[in-house]
Protein backbone atom coordinates (compact mmCIF):
# COMPACT_ATOMS: atom_id res chain seq x y z
CA UNK A 1 0.00 0.00 0.00
CA UNK A 2 1.14 2.91 -0.89
CA UNK A 3 1.29 6.33 1.34
CA UNK A 4 1.02 10.33 1.23
CA UNK A 5 2.63 11.68 3.39
CA UNK A 6 2.16 15.65 3.90
CA UNK A 7 5.35 17.90 4.58
CA UNK A 8 4.07 21.51 5.47
CA UNK A 9 6.22 24.14 4.27
CA UNK A 10 4.56 27.62 5.47
CA UNK A 11 1.22 28.37 3.37
CA UNK A 12 2.85 25.69 0.87
CA UNK A 13 2.99 21.58 0.91
CA UNK A 14 5.46 19.02 -0.47
CA UNK A 15 4.43 15.37 -0.21
CA UNK A 16 6.74 11.97 -0.13
CA UNK A 17 4.42 9.29 -1.32
CA UNK A 18 6.03 5.83 -0.19
CA UNK A 19 5.68 2.14 -0.62
CA UNK A 20 7.80 1.22 2.33
CA UNK A 21 11.59 2.03 1.82
CA UNK A 22 11.11 3.48 -1.66
CA UNK A 23 9.29 6.84 -2.44
CA UNK A 24 8.75 10.11 -4.62
CA UNK A 25 8.58 13.08 -3.74
CA UNK A 26 6.01 15.70 -5.03
CA UNK A 27 7.50 19.49 -5.55
CA UNK A 28 10.51 20.73 -3.37
CA UNK A 29 8.75 23.84 -1.99
CA UNK A 30 10.57 27.54 -0.95
CA UNK A 31 14.14 27.29 -0.55
CA UNK A 32 13.28 28.56 3.28
CA UNK A 33 12.13 25.39 3.73
CA UNK A 34 15.33 23.13 1.76
CA UNK A 35 16.49 21.24 5.16
CA UNK A 36 12.83 20.15 6.15
CA UNK A 37 12.08 18.48 2.31
CA UNK A 38 15.41 17.10 2.62
CA UNK A 39 15.39 15.61 5.97
CA UNK A 40 12.20 14.01 4.88
CA UNK A 41 13.68 12.64 1.71
CA UNK A 42 16.43 11.28 4.09
CA UNK A 43 13.89 8.39 5.61
CA UNK A 44 13.24 6.92 1.90
CA UNK A 45 14.46 5.87 -1.01
CA UNK A 46 13.56 8.38 -3.09
CA UNK A 47 13.47 7.63 -7.13
CA UNK A 48 12.04 10.57 -8.29
CA UNK A 49 11.12 14.30 -8.17
CA UNK A 50 7.63 14.83 -9.77
CA UNK A 51 6.26 18.90 -10.29
CA UNK A 52 3.10 19.26 -10.21
CA UNK A 53 3.93 22.63 -11.67
CA UNK A 54 6.77 25.01 -12.47
CA UNK A 55 5.93 28.05 -10.20
CA UNK A 56 8.89 29.24 -7.60
CA UNK A 57 7.04 27.77 -4.41
CA UNK A 58 6.74 24.05 -5.58
CA UNK A 59 9.83 23.93 -7.65
CA UNK A 60 12.77 26.25 -6.16
CA UNK A 61 14.91 23.46 -4.56
CA UNK A 62 14.21 21.11 -7.22
CA UNK A 63 17.91 21.78 -8.63
CA UNK A 64 19.50 21.36 -5.26
CA UNK A 65 17.30 18.17 -4.33
CA UNK A 66 17.84 16.49 -7.40
CA UNK A 67 21.63 17.12 -7.40
CA UNK A 68 21.81 16.83 -3.65
CA UNK A 69 19.86 12.60 -4.11
CA UNK A 70 20.82 11.92 -7.76
CA UNK A 71 17.48 11.71 -8.30
CA UNK A 72 15.92 12.62 -11.76
CA UNK A 73 13.24 15.48 -11.91
CA UNK A 74 9.90 15.00 -14.14
CA UNK A 75 7.03 17.35 -14.94
CA UNK A 76 5.15 18.33 -17.75
CA UNK A 77 6.76 19.34 -21.33
CA UNK A 78 4.39 22.16 -21.06
CA UNK A 79 5.42 24.06 -17.99
CA UNK A 80 9.28 24.30 -19.26
CA UNK A 81 8.91 27.78 -19.82
CA UNK A 82 8.67 28.44 -16.56
CA UNK A 83 11.86 26.83 -15.37
CA UNK A 84 13.27 30.35 -16.45
CA UNK A 85 10.67 32.84 -16.01
CA UNK A 86 7.75 32.40 -13.97
CA UNK A 87 5.84 34.92 -15.95
CA UNK A 88 5.60 33.38 -18.81
CA UNK A 89 2.47 31.97 -18.67
CA UNK A 90 0.54 35.06 -17.47
CA UNK A 91 -1.67 34.36 -14.65
CA UNK A 92 -5.33 36.18 -13.82
CA UNK A 93 -7.72 36.33 -10.57
CA UNK A 94 -10.93 37.13 -9.86
CA UNK A 95 -11.88 36.96 -5.99
CA UNK A 96 -10.71 39.73 -3.90
CA UNK A 97 -8.69 36.56 -1.98
CA UNK A 98 -7.23 35.59 -5.54
CA UNK A 99 -6.12 38.78 -6.52
CA UNK A 100 -4.17 39.30 -3.16
CA UNK A 101 -2.39 35.89 -3.95
CA UNK A 102 -2.25 37.05 -7.53
CA UNK A 103 -0.36 40.42 -6.48
CA UNK A 104 1.93 38.47 -4.15
CA UNK A 105 2.66 36.02 -6.49
CA UNK A 106 4.21 38.43 -9.26
CA UNK A 107 6.13 40.46 -6.83
CA UNK A 108 7.83 36.86 -6.05
CA UNK A 109 8.33 36.09 -9.38
CA UNK A 110 10.33 39.15 -10.08
CA UNK A 111 11.83 38.90 -7.08
CA UNK A 112 12.79 35.36 -6.55
CA UNK A 113 13.81 33.84 -9.80
CA UNK A 114 14.59 30.32 -9.82
CA UNK A 115 17.92 28.31 -10.26
CA UNK A 116 17.23 26.60 -13.42
CA UNK A 117 17.05 23.24 -14.06
CA UNK A 118 16.52 20.41 -16.73
CA UNK A 119 13.98 17.86 -16.73
CA UNK A 120 14.92 14.42 -17.40
CA UNK A 121 11.10 12.81 -17.47
CA UNK A 122 8.65 14.64 -19.38
CA UNK A 123 5.32 13.55 -17.89
CA UNK A 124 1.64 13.25 -19.91
CA UNK A 125 -1.40 11.99 -19.00
CA UNK A 126 -1.84 8.51 -17.68
CA UNK A 127 1.66 8.03 -17.28
CA UNK A 128 2.41 5.57 -14.64
CA UNK A 129 4.59 5.63 -11.89
CA UNK A 130 5.39 2.15 -11.08
CA UNK A 131 8.99 1.87 -12.75
CA UNK A 132 9.44 4.46 -9.89
CA UNK A 133 8.25 1.68 -7.05
CA UNK A 134 4.90 3.49 -6.56
CA UNK A 135 1.60 2.22 -7.78
CA UNK A 136 -0.01 5.55 -9.41
CA UNK A 137 -0.60 7.78 -12.77
CA UNK A 138 -0.08 11.38 -14.20
CA UNK A 139 -3.60 12.82 -14.03
CA UNK A 140 -3.34 15.92 -16.83
CA UNK A 141 -4.74 19.35 -14.89
CA UNK A 142 -3.87 22.22 -17.12
CA UNK A 143 -5.60 26.30 -15.99
CA UNK A 144 -3.45 27.28 -13.44
CA UNK A 145 -0.90 26.64 -15.76
CA UNK A 146 -0.46 25.19 -19.02
CA UNK A 147 1.48 21.99 -18.17
CA UNK A 148 -0.38 21.47 -14.12
CA UNK A 149 -0.59 18.00 -13.51
CA UNK A 150 -1.61 15.70 -10.52
CA UNK A 151 -0.92 12.56 -8.99
CA UNK A 152 -3.38 9.88 -8.40
CA UNK A 153 -2.51 7.30 -5.96
CA UNK A 154 -4.05 3.80 -6.06
CA UNK A 155 -7.38 5.70 -7.29
CA UNK A 156 -7.62 6.54 -3.19
CA UNK A 157 -5.37 9.51 -2.58
CA UNK A 158 -5.05 12.61 -5.22
CA UNK A 159 -2.06 14.92 -4.90
CA UNK A 160 -3.88 18.14 -7.10
CA UNK A 161 -0.98 20.44 -6.85
CA UNK A 162 -2.05 24.23 -7.49
CA UNK A 163 -5.31 22.98 -9.91
CA UNK A 164 -7.77 22.88 -7.01
CA UNK A 165 -6.62 25.14 -3.78
CA UNK A 166 -7.36 25.30 0.82
CA UNK A 167 -5.72 28.29 1.40
CA UNK A 168 -8.33 30.42 2.97
CA UNK A 169 -11.33 27.98 1.72
CA UNK A 170 -11.69 24.93 -0.73
CA UNK A 171 -12.18 26.00 -4.14
CA UNK A 172 -10.98 25.99 -7.64
CA UNK A 173 -7.81 27.50 -8.29
CA UNK A 174 -7.51 31.00 -7.09
CA UNK A 175 -4.99 31.71 -10.00
CA UNK A 176 -5.12 30.49 -13.65
CA UNK A 177 -3.39 30.76 -16.57
CA UNK A 178 -6.22 29.65 -18.30
CA UNK A 179 -10.00 30.14 -16.84
CA UNK A 180 -11.83 27.86 -18.96
CA UNK A 181 -8.98 24.79 -18.58
CA UNK A 182 -9.48 25.31 -14.80
CA UNK A 183 -12.66 24.82 -14.19
CA UNK A 184 -12.52 21.86 -16.74
CA UNK A 185 -9.81 20.55 -14.96
CA UNK A 186 -11.79 21.09 -11.71
CA UNK A 187 -14.77 19.39 -12.89
CA UNK A 188 -12.34 16.72 -13.90
CA UNK A 189 -11.46 15.62 -10.47
CA UNK A 190 -14.64 16.17 -8.87
CA UNK A 191 -15.67 13.34 -11.37
CA UNK A 192 -12.66 11.17 -10.32
CA UNK A 193 -14.99 10.33 -7.06
CA UNK A 194 -13.86 9.06 -4.29
CA UNK A 195 -10.54 10.72 -3.19
CA UNK A 196 -8.60 12.43 -0.53
CA UNK A 197 -7.77 15.64 -2.32
CA UNK A 198 -4.03 16.50 -1.13
CA UNK A 199 -3.43 20.62 -1.95
CA UNK A 200 -0.26 22.00 -2.90
CA UNK A 201 -1.81 24.68 -0.35
CA UNK A 202 -3.69 24.02 2.29
CA UNK A 203 -5.33 20.65 4.47
CA UNK A 204 -6.17 17.83 2.23
CA UNK A 205 -10.32 17.30 2.42
CA UNK A 206 -12.27 14.64 0.76
CA UNK A 207 -13.11 14.92 -3.10
CA UNK A 208 -16.36 16.49 -4.05
CA UNK A 209 -18.42 18.51 -7.10
CA UNK A 210 -15.99 21.41 -7.49
CA UNK A 211 -17.85 22.97 -10.29
CA UNK A 212 -21.60 23.54 -11.01
CA UNK A 213 -23.14 21.97 -13.25
CA UNK A 214 -25.74 23.58 -15.42
CA UNK A 215 -29.31 22.50 -15.25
Amino acid sequence: MNCVHRIKCGNGNCYIVENGNTGILVDTGKREYLNRVTQACGQYNIKLIVLTHAHFDHSENAAVISESFGIPIAMSEKDIDLIKFNSAQRLFAETFFGKIVLSASLKDFKARPMREFKPAVLLKDGDSLKDYGIDARIVSLPGHTQGSIGIDVENRDLIVGDALMNMFYPTVSMLYHDKDQMLLSAEKIGNMGNRTIYFGHGKPIANRRWVKTKS
